[in-house]
Parts: structure tokens; C-alpha cells; sequence
């Protein structure tokens, strides 16, 4: 039963983050990236901060020996990414933008054999390559021959930087220690938004008028993707582990297309088999075949001694 709540726990966080794609995308026309991103994450902080001291009980103190850590995930996840996201929404749609983002646990890993020195297997190196070819399909929309007279979707371009970026965040948190996931959220957000506030009160908001539909995006954005996802994610987490519940990441791209496609946003084939394609290379490289089979193999050879 606790295996089946945090599935429902998973496919509503994911959800929730598609929905912050879709809703992004008709919020930056009226309310910059700036805006966007500074009054999301300081009315979420609001709620963070006694949420992670509740939840997570955390020592105080130490979150604030890792205030190095902690400012640059600040500066990278939650300035960085969002504000590359919301500018490659200007350019391009909620869908493509999703799908670019499904490359992440594959450049992920990529970056930890660099970075962290970490060992990958041809199956993980291969998979990798088909999730560079599925962007590529995105990119040229099918046109791979004419990759190099293809002028690229500047949105799109964003969005791989947003990637590169939030792989660099991740990074940073994966050797994090002594500070619990939702706590380092909140502190790294409150960095975030102190150093955000200069900028954000020297700019105005809008270009002109604010639509109700901005107001009730932006809301959407502070109560579900900023919250309730971050706290549904950790929760789950906790229950069935991190490699089952990064399966449930690729739902965003298909929740985002199903979206999209109700607010009336067409989805062409190079999307479809593009998709695809960053799905099956995320699978690869995120090393789950590769378990699935030593695990197939494991209980065959237990079920061979056995009968011996």
C-alpha cells in the first residue's frame, strides 16, 4: 500500500512541475523572467522554511557552516534555471522545453564521470548518445541532414543551457551532507531571493497590464510546482528510493504535450519520435536496464543453486 501512495505521490508532483511549463509559458507575456522567478520563490519560501523545520528537524547550525554550497545552489537552481526557463518560453513552446529538460539525468550522469569521476558502462555512454540524437531530432525538427544550415530555436538553446546549469546544481547537492533535501531548498532559496531583491526592485514588473491568468500562474507556481511537488518529491523519495522514483520524471514531458494539447498546442512527429528517444537514452544512462538485468540474472543463479 505505501509502494502505491508514493506512486500517486510522484505522478501528482510531476504534474504539478508540467503544469509549471504550461503556465510559464502564458506568465512570461505578461510578467518577466525576474519577476516570475523572484515573487515564486519568495512567497514559496515562506512556506518552506517551516515546512523543512518541521518535517526535517534539521541542525540549524549546520546548514549555516554550508552556506557556500548553499548560495551557489541558490544562484544556479533557483535563479539560474528558472530564469533560463522562463526566457526560453518567450521562444519556444511548453512541450519542446519539457522535452529538453528530460535530458538532464542523462547529462547528469555525464557530468559526474568529469566532475566526480565517476565510472559509466557502454550502456550508459550509449544511451547518452541516443538522448544527444533525440535533442537533435527536437532541434532540427526531423531534419538531421541540414543540422549544420539549421538556425536553431533560441528558446531551445536556452533550455540546454538551463540543463547544463541545473546539472551543475544538482551536482553541487549531490555532495551536500548534513543538510536534509527540503532544508537545503529553502536556505538556498532564501539566498536566492535576498540576492535577487536589488534587481528585481530596481526593474518593474511588466511591460504594461498584469492579466488575471498571470496572477493565477504565478500562484500555481508558489503552491504546487514550488511546494507541493518539492514536498511530495521527498516524501516519495523516502519511501521507495531515488532510482524508482526518477522513472516518474519522464511524466513530465507527456503530462506537459497533454496539456499543452488541451490549451490547443499541436505536437509534430519530430517531437513525438525526438521524445522518444531522450526517454529510451535516459533509461540507458541512468543505469535501470542495467540493474533490471543484473537483478533477472542475480535470481536465476539463486534459483540455479538451489536446485542444485
Amino acid at each position: 500500500m505505501e509502494k502505491y501512495k508514493a506512486w500517486l505521490l510522484l505522478v501528482l508532483c510531476n504534474l504539478f512541475w508540467a503544469g509549471n511549463y504550461v503556465f510559464g509559458k502564458y506568465v512570461v507575456a505578461d510578467v518577466t523572467p525576474l519577476w516570475i522567478t523572484f515573487s515564486r520563490w519568495l512567497m514559496a519560501l515562506v512556506a518552506l522554511l517551516p515546512i523543512a523545520h518541521f518535517f526535517e528537524k534539521p541542525d540549524w547550525r549546520q546548514a549555516a557552516k554550508a552556506w557556500l554550497p548553499l548560495l551557489s545552489m541558490g544562484i544556479l537552481g533557483v535563479i539560474g534555471y528558472n530564469l533560463l526557463l522562463y526566457s526560453a518560453l518567450v521562444y519556444t513552446s511548453a512541450t519542446n522545453a519539457a522535452l529538453m529538460n528530460a535530458l538532464n539525468p542523462g547529462v547528469i550522469v555525464l557530468f559526474s564521470v568529469f566532475l566526480l569521476r565517476e565510472r559509466i558502462s557502454g550502456f550508459q555512454a550509449g544511451g547518452f548518445v541516443i538522448s544527444l540524437i533525440g535533442v537533435l531530432v527536437i532541434l532540427t525538427k526531423g531534419h538531421l541532414a541540414q543540422i549544420l544550415q539549421t538556425r536553431f530555436n533560441f528558446g531551445d538553446l536556452l533550455m540546454i543551457a538551463a540543463v547544463v546549469v541545473w546539472t551543475v546544481y544538482s551536482i553541487i547537492g549531490k555532495r551536500l551532507s548534513g543538510v536534509p533535501p527540503i532544508t537545503a531548498t529553502a536556505v538556498s532559496t532564501l539566498w536566492a531571493t535576498v540576492a535577487m531583491a536589488p534587481f528585481a526592485l530596481a526593474h518593474p514588473v511588466a511591460a504594461s497590464h498584469i492579466s488575471r491568468l498571470a496572477v493565477i500562474g504565478i500562484l500555481y507556481m508558489v503552491i504546487f510546482p514550488s511546494i507541493g511537488s518539492f514536498v511530495f518529491w521527498n516524501v516519495a523519495v523516502r519511501m521507495i528510493g531515488v532510482s524508482e522514483a526518477g522513472i516518474f520524471l519522464n511524466l513530465i514531458p507527456v503530462f506537459t504535450a497533454l496539456l499543452g494539447l488541451l490549451l490547443g498546442e499541436p505536437i509534430s512527429w519530430a517531437q513525438i519520435v525526438g521524445g522518444l528517444l531522450v526517454f529510451v537514452g535516459v533509461y540507458l544512462t541512468t543505469g535501470m536496464l542495467e540493474r533490471k538485468i543484473a537483478a533477472n540474472t542475480g535470481a536465476k543463479s539463486k534459483l540455479n543453486a538451489g536446485g542444485e
